[in-house]
């Protein structure tokens, strides 16, 4: 997972974790977030847009770039658009799901499950 707002990563892992279908890597920086992925190899990254060094579609186009990296599907949670919007655009930003905040662990847990078949 790769946010800005340690408050919510660690909210948000700390319930992912508790179903028992998770393990966790929280990112509060961009830049290292990539480097993770690259070292992790996570089967997913939920990805924020909005961040203080590095946006999230340049960390997206960073990790596509990746060789280590470049086949993990990536998720957008974000608070850069609303609901509806996000129902107007049928779930997806610049072909890549997403998902608005504010969520529930159960929203998350079933965007990661619709859209994170390999």
């Amino acid at each position: 997972m790769i946010d800005d707002e340690p408050s919510f990563t660690r909210v948000l892992k700390m319930n992912l974790e508790k179903t028992g279908a998770y393990e966790v890597r929280e990112e509060n920086i961009g830049l290292r977030g990539i480097e993770s992925a690259k070292e992790f190899k996570p089967d997913v990254i939920l990805l924020d847009i909005v961040m203080p060094d590095i946006d999230g579609g340049a960390i997206l186009s960073e990790i596509r770039s990746s060789e280590d990296a470049r086949d993990t599907k990536v998720l957008f949670l974000t608070a850069v658009l609303t609901k509806e919007e996000q129902r107007q655009k049928q779930g997806y930003l610049s072909n890549t799901p997403c998902l608005a905040k504010p969520v529930s662990i159960k929203e998350v847990v079933d965007f990661i499950e619709k859209n994170a078949q390999k």
